[in-house]
């Protein structure tokens, strides 16, 4: 009895790891950073602004984790997608270029579901090739030129606009989150997800089709890296190859942290949310300090190998 509690303890502990996390480090950044401007409203502002678009990611990448899968490619996407947004506006009304972009981005992900869920390849390998494949892509569509994204309207709705004072990309932040979390906790298809991720043979013999299941999640994660390619795009006014190169490792890192299991079955919306507010809160707080880009990847990367041995150790207990 006693092994029973201290066991559920451990695993309560670990399912808020995030939030102590989060409260710890932002009670350090506080402390040392006070007459830095950390907590200025504007930096916090800037912090809550600059990881909306690895917020987004980090909802998809927690659906194809649940299942089972892996996506390695949703950075190619947003690069991809914000180009083909921003070419589209050039010549075309503002609705064509939203739905090109969107179209873009959930079109590579049908893409890898097709491949990993009825041709079942290795989701890792597959995204990893369509990852290097979509790179290339996005450098050959404009010569590595940025494209500028000159529709005001575009760039209100995606970046720079308010409603009633509250930025668009907040906006973005919370509807995404909101509807992440009620599609995954409350519906049957993010039911579906979790029975196929913790454990497909026994999803399949209930009536669940499993290779179904994996293409919606891998094309949801597509069409989400493609909402943040244009969120990218409308906040810095321009679209260029380069966008989401560096959000691998924080947005793994985001929704690992925020308790999404690597071998599927378990994951959590709102951790990820956490996670990735931890991860622009630590870059943010690292830049202050005076540290490069180096020490912010080695940070991140320290960060990524704790959260995959706390993910082990509880797959493992259980």
């Amino acid at each position: 009895m006693e092994g029973s509690y201290l066991f559920s303890k451990r695993l309560n502990l670990q399912k808020n790891l995030i939030y102590f996390g989060f409260l710890g480090i932002f009670l350090f950044f506080a402390i040392t950073l006070y007459n830095d401007g950390f907590l200025t409203t504007r930096n916090l502002t800037n912090i809550v602004l600059q990881t909306a678009p690895a917020t987004i990611m980090a909802i998809g990448l927690v659906f194809v984790l649940s299942s089972g899968e892996i996506d390695l490619s949703f950075g190619s996407i947003v690069a991809v997608s914000a180009l083909t947004t921003a070419l589209v506006l050039q010549s075309a009304p503002l609705i064509m270029g939203i739905m090109a972009g969107l179209g873009a981005g959930l079109a590579i992900g049908f893409f890898n579901g097709i491949l990993v869920a009825y041709l079942r390849l290795p989701s890792f390998l597959v995204t990893l090739a369509t990852m290097g494949l979509f790179a290339g892509i996005a450098r050959s569509m404009t010569n590595l030129r940025s494209i500028p994204v000159l529709n005001d309207t575009f760039t209100g709705i995606f970046g720079s606009g308010k409603l009633f004072s509250i930025p668009s990309l907040v906006i973005w932040t919370i509807l995404a989150v909101l509807i992440g979390h009620i599609v995954y906790r409350h519906t049957r298809f993010g039911a579906h997800i979790l029975a196929v991720g913790d454990n497909a043979r026994a999803a399949q013999v209930s009536g669940i089709s499993v290779a179904r299941v994996r293409l919606y999640a891998l094309t949801l994660c597509g069409g989400l890296a493609g909402l943040a390619g244009m969120l990218y795009a409308g906040r810095l006014q321009a679209a260029k190859y380069t966008l989401g190169e560096s959000d691998l490792m924080t947005v793994i890192a985001a929704v690992i942290v925020g308790g999404t299991a690597l071998y599927g079955g378990k994951g959590s919306i709102i951790g990820a949310l956490f996670g990735s507010l931890m991860m622009g809160m630590l870059n943010n707080g690292l830049i202050l300090m005076g540290l490069d880009v180096s020490d912010q990847m080695i940070v991140r990367g320290v960060i990524i190998l704790l959260a995959v041995a706390l993910s082990l150790r509880n797959f493992n207990r259980i």
